[in-house]
């Protein structure tokens, strides 16, 4: 499978900080399965260290993106109680938390906590990823300076020109433009060196439906200007994804189905990636997600055949206003809420444990993503085939300080 090394999951958990814990959950499986088959009680699952968490800090936007695969949980006046947010957030890193990614329904910088929520995930050691609009550049100029190296940064973007950018994301203030969010980046990277700024491009194709009769603007003809502009305004890197579709389950699926002809729309795709790696040097690359490799190589649906068990939940989640949901990819789908938002304060983690070891025997990932094009697909069988096999040891990679999962 051709996994990009940022999607390599199971390599992120073989590294030697993360590999005692992938192994309890390993032996814990197998006392299960043996149980089961005598006909006994299970054991209980043992604590896991949770490792890596998406969160959402609010539904709330200042774009209203056409292509947004969370459009229907926008603006919707749900948002935490910043006690029991930092509550959760303290628990979380005193068990072991490794990374955060702040993303999701809503843009983060407009949290008027986003500010002080880095800062005290960092007071507690905690790896920070942001995904952002980039509509606020004072936030993030000011927000860069307490991250550490290994932090990172992504502007998400998916354009070329201003004229594309207004239609696809119709940011509220038509004083937000896309020339004034990259003049950003030099100062935000001045401000501190270490950390990577990344400029996102989904690709959209002529077709393609945020949901059922809801059209996107295209983009694929601005990839290679993209690129360029990126590079110029000094981005340390530009990543390519394909769109999603938000099935009427909830679930985000990659649906090359609906491409307006295929075969030439995947060879502009790839014609202009290739022509964009041109533009590569040392201080700037261009890198394409494991499931543009796997659309374009053709082997996308070998990523939609998953195990009974959607082992990766263990260790990573999604902290959201609307609950905590065990996959980034069905965030906000009840079937898989693991809990509500207050799942990780002291006085529900016992709960949430329990209900987090029912959802790992009865969420049958095998029918219940059937459609998605899971990035943990390959992470998932690894896990499913050590619990079946008879090995004892897994040989531990160097640890990389990358928990981001």
């Amino acid at each position: 499978m051709n996994i990009a090394p940022k999607h390599n999951f199971a390599a992120k958990l073989r590294q030697g900080e993360l590999l005692p814990e992938v192994q309890r959950y390993i032996e814990w499986q197998r006392a299960v399965r043996k149980a089961r088959l005598a006909g006994e009680e299970t054991p209980p699952m043992p604590q896991i260290r949770l490792v890596s968490i998406n969160l959402d800090l609010t539904t709330a936007r200042n774009y209203a993106c056409g292509h947004c695969i969370d459009w229907d949980k926008l603006n919707t006046g749900v948002n935490y109680v910043n006690s029991e947010l930092f509550e959760s957030l303290n628990n979380m890193a005193q068990g072991g938390l490794r990374s955060v990614i702040l993303i999701g329904g809503g843009e983060p910088t407009v949290h008027p906590k986003f500010e002080e929520t880095v800062r005290f995930l960092k007071e507690r050691d905690v790896k920070i990823g942001i995904v952002t609009n980039g509509s606020r550049g004072d936030v993030l100029e000011r927000t860069v300076q307490v991250l550490s190296s290994g932090d990172w940064i992504r502007f998400s973007l998916d354009s070329g020109t201003n004229d594309t950018f207004q239609r696809m994301h119709n940011p509220r203030s038509k004083a937000v433009n896309l020339e004034g969010i990259c003049s950003w980046v030099p100062r935000i990277r001045s401000a501190n060196p270490e950390v990577q700024i990344g400029f996102s491009y989904i690709i959209v194709w002529d077709g393609a439906e945020r949901t059922e009769g809801v059209n996107v603007v295209s983009n694929i003809h601005e990839i290679v200007g993209a690129t360029r502009l990126a590079k110029q305004s000094g981005f340390s890197y530009i990543s390519f994804k394909p769109f999603l579709t938000r099935f009427q389950d909830g679930a985000e699926v990659m649906d090359p189905s609906v491409m307006v002809n295929t075969e030439k729309t995947l060879d502009q795709i790839s014609a202009a990636v290739l022509e964009a790696k041109t533009l590569e040097d040392e201080r700037f690359l261009v890198l394409e997600s494991t499931n543009l490799r796997v659309l374009m190589t053709g082997n996308w649906r070998e990523f939609t055949r998953q195990p009974k068990t959607c082992h990766m939940m263990a260790f990573r989640q999604v902290l959201s206003p609307l609950g905590v949901f065990h996959c980034p990819a069905k965030r906000g789908v009840e079937n898989a809420r693991v809990a509500g938002k207050d799942a990780y304060t002291t006085s529900h983690q016992i709960e949430t444990h329990r209900a987090l070891s029912i959802m790992l025997e009865d969420f049958d990932a095998s029918s219940e993503c059937a459609e998605i094009t899971c990035l943990y697909n390959p992470a998932n069988w690894w896990l499913e085939e050590l619990i079946r096999s008879d090995d004892q040891i897994v040989v531990p990679l160097p640890d990389r300080g990358d928990h981001f999962l």
